[in-house]
């Protein structure tokens, strides 16, 4: 019945000619299509002769019967008749592309259809083709009807959010980043970034870069895009956002165009044209941080951004990039003055590991060796401390235990086994505390040495002096 009423509609616009309707007879037969009634009839045609329908046709007869397709291709979709519902769609935007914006969305309905459909049929080829066709609607849409309320950056977003579900290919890869760069681009132009486009473009951007997927991508591009966009992540207040942010930054630390060099250069033009700008002082601390820099831009930047707002973790990135420097009395300062003001258990256990590994390489070991404790007092699982206790331990011999002082060493290699469990996550640190247990068991004493001693093979044995004093441990031989 649909597809006569199509034919019908489309012999209609072959019949039409455009006269007045006051020189009609509408009592004629012919204008039954019209209405009932030579007054319906009338009615009709002077509605459709009215200006505002002008987009649908040159005469009344033509704008009546693209009118009426228009609500048989609405009605061709609820019954999901794609075939006829596609002839519908395609007349109308061959002859009245302007005519309304529901041509368009119902054409992304029809599309996304047959993209189900080929889903389920397990069509490939078809999916292809209707995925195309969809593209090509959201791209007229956009040349017919991107001026209105909902423009281009409302279609474009839209697009993108479908893109994202059907383009998943790594062939579509490049196609996809294009799609959001489009996006995103609008959305600027509109002024109001959705951070989720935004952020899944940016991440695109900076995978394609990391993993030279496509040369056009070099640092240059990556380096103006976060800058471009980096401006839309600031005073974020939604829990949600702010995810996108962690995001964002993240990318780009880890891209390989936030290098010490480049990260620099973006940062000290924008320091210094806005010096006391804390967000952006944060900002810096933390991707230069990241990066590893050791330069004095990085501690001159993350001392100031410390003096206007300390914390723990600023003080860590500050231990972290003057360890690397080798200073580690510097480094030791602002731990130890975040130490004395934080409150909150799990943010000084780092800072007590940092002290504790920094104070072992100083070969200080009772300072490493309390701040071990302090570790392990606020987190028993945290390997670090027994990694750090293990090497106190082993630093100096217990004299008097009558077997030339090397007891320490089973109570090292009890700490360091502990540490090779626990450091699961850290695999670099879990492997030298494997190669120090190694060297604490070549460090056992000989059998005949517990002999003469009176220590007999996995008895439990209490270590009388030295850092390990008190540590109950079991007796075992080389």
């Amino acid at each position: 019945m649909k597809s006569v009423k199509f034919l019908l509609a489309i012999l209609a616009l072959a019949v039409g000619v455009s006269v007045s309707a006051q020189e009609i007879d509408f009592s004629d037969e012919k204008y039954s299509e019209w209405g009932d009634t030579p007054e319906e009839r009338k009615k009709q045609y002077e509605m459709f002769s009215d200006a505002k329908f002008s987009k649908w046709g040159e005469t009344p007869e033509e704008r009546k019967a693209n009118y009426q397709i228009g609500t048989y291709l609405g009605e061709a979709l609820t019954a999901k008749d794609y075939d006829l519902a596609s002839r519908y769609f395609n007349h109308l935007y061959q002859n009245c592309p302007d005519a309304s914006v529901n041509i368009y969305i119902r054409g992304v309905s029809l599309y996304k259809g047959r993209i189900n459909n080929a889903k389920r049929e397990r069509n490939l080829e078809a999916q292809r083709i209707y995925i195309d066709s969809l593209i090509f609607v959201y791209d007229q849409r956009v040349v017919h009807f991107g001026n209105a309320q909902k423009g281009r950056a409302d279609i474009l977003d839209s697009k993108a959010r479908d893109m994202i579900k059907l383009l998943s290919s790594d062939k579509d890869r490049i196609r996809l980043r294009n799609i959001l760069k489009d996006a995103v681009d609008a959305a600027i132009e509109k002024g109001k970034v959705e951070l989720d486009i935004a952020t899944r473009y940016f991440s695109m951007v900076c995978d394609d870069y990391s993993n030279d997927i496509d040369d056009t991508i070099t640092s240059e591009v990556v380096l103006a895009e976060y800058e471009r966009l980096a401006p839309y992540y600031d005073n974020l207040t939604e829990e949600k956002d702010k995810q996108q942010k962690d995001v964002f930054d993240s990318k780009f630390g880890t891209s390989g165009a936030a290098s010490c060099e480049n990260l620099e250069a973006l940062f000290s033009v924008k320091l210094a044209a806005d010096p006391d700008n804390d967000a952006l002082l944060a900002q810096a601390v933390q991707l230069m941080s990241r990066a590893q820099c050791s330069s004095d831009f990085f501690f001159a930047t993350t001392e100031k951004y410390y003096a206007v707002s300390p914390s723990s973790e600023t003080a860590l990135f500050l231990a972290q990039g003057f360890q690397n420097r080798g200073e580690n009395d510097k480094a030791l300062k602002y731990l130890r003055e975040a130490l004395a003001v934080e409150t909150d258990p799990a943010k000084k256990e780092p800072l007590y590991a940092k002290i504790g590994l920094i104070e072992v390489t100083n070969q200080n070991y009772a300072a490493a060796a309390e701040a071990a404790r302090e570790l392990r007092g606020i987190n028993p699982q945290n390997g670090y401390s027994y990694f750090i206790l293990g090497q106190c331990y082993a630093s100096n011999r217990c004299t008097d235990d009558k077997i030339g002082g090397v007891s320490v060493y089973w109570a090292a290699y009890d700490a360091m086994a502990q540490a090779v469990t626990l450091l699961k996550d850290e695999p670099e640190v879990q492997k030298a505390a494997q190669q120090l247990m190694a060297a604490y068991r070549g460090a056992f004493p000989a059998q005949e040495t517990c002999f003469f001693a009176e220590l007999k093979e996995n008895e439990r044995y209490t270590i009388t002096c030295g850092f390990a004093a008190g540590q109950t441990t079991t007796i075992r031989y080389k």
